[in-house]
């Protein structure tokens, strides 16, 4: 590590995020919180969902965060017709008809997944092994991927038809799932104004590779005091129905609660949003500030909750 101390390399960290924002401030106008989120994930070596209605710059977003990074960036535009092999790649016969490997556009460090709930579970599922071993699995020979690795994936909350739902095995690979809203009156107006014009904003690489994950090790060594490990815990164990300390929020209107991965990821995410804002150590506050894309992707509301039209947010937040 090119760092004398943890304390520099969290100095440094903080110094990159900063740059990193101003970069891509440069290009979107708004989504801070969105995009501190991703670079959180990125920085924790997570995945994320991010769902909005189209216009929100999902895809651009994205792009314009590969672009701020020194790393390896494809995008798979999923559909309906989209096959594991056009993801993973295959196997061909060469001119001396031997067969060799052809690796697909998941073989990069940046994937975005875009319009993932457009194609059907086969090809969803290719990516599984991908998000959680880095690796990929052809014709029985096992592929390592690069590091890092993410994907960021996009889904369209609005259709319904022609699509098909994340498995919750499959979403609860994905660290945060991040909701986009639409932009206020005054950001609308500077977004029309910048991208109307013809002036074009260049993105600067800031980060490299051996960087983030220097970064991605400093987070894993952040100390955490323990009552700060047990909020995290106690607050996943109140989202499971009918256990000990599950509460009448989670009785009422829940049908299933988040597993294990979401304290992991509380208390990740939490570390960096600590690191990020410039401490040490995180506190109660990080965890609450990282609570909603962690848990509202691993919890199932019952028809109680549809029918009476309280969302998986409302409930995070009374259990918060």
């Amino acid at each position: 590590m090119k760092y004398s101390s943890d304390v520099e390399a969290a100095e440094a960290m903080k110094v990159a995020y900063e740059k990193i924002r101003s970069e891509i401030g440069n290009v979107i106008i708004g989504q801070d919180e969105v995009v501190k989120r991703l670079l959180t994930a990125i920085f924790c070596q997570g995945h994320c969902l991010l769902v909005g209605v189209p216009g929100l710059a999902k895809t651009l977003l994205i792009q314009t965060i590969a672009s701020s990074l020194d790393l390896a960036f494809n995008r798979i535009q999923f559909t309906p017709d989209l096959m594991p092999s056009d993801i993973l790649g295959s196997e061909t016969l060469d001119q001396n008809r031997n067969f060799k490997f052809i690796r697909g556009p998941v073989f990069a460090n940046i994937i975005l997944a875009d319009e993932i709930n457009r194609t059907p579970p086969k090809t969803q599922s290719a990516l599984l092994e991908a998000m959680q071993e880095y690796s990929v699995t052809i014709a029985g020979a096992k592929h390592t991927l690069d590091r890092p690795f993410f994907v960021l994936a996009t889904q369209n909350p609005i259709e319904q038809e022609g699509t098909y739902p994340l498995p919750e095995a499959q979403l609860d690979r994905f660290m945060f799932m991040i909701q986009l809203d639409y932009p206020s009156y005054a950001e609308e107006v500077n977004i029309v104004k910048s991208t109307t014009s013809d002036r074009r904003h260049l993105v600067q690489k800031v980060v490299s590779a051996e960087e983030i994950m220097d970064f991605q090790h400093l987070v894993r060594r952040v100390p955490v005091t323990d009552h700060v490990i047990e909020y995290a815990v106690k607050l996943v164990h109140k989202t499971r129905p009918l256990t000990g300390l599950a509460v009448k929020e989670t009785n009422d209107y829940l049908e299933w609660g988040a597993g294990p991965r979401a304290s992991q990821a509380l208390i990740l995410a939490a570390k960096c949003n600590a690191l990020l804002s410039g401490k040490y150590s995180p506190d109660i506050e990080d965890v609450k500030a990282v609570a909603l894309p962690v848990l509202r992707h691993r919890i199932i509301r019952n028809f109680k909750a549809e029918a009476e039209g309280i969302s998986v947010d409302d409930i995070i937040g009374r259990l918060v």
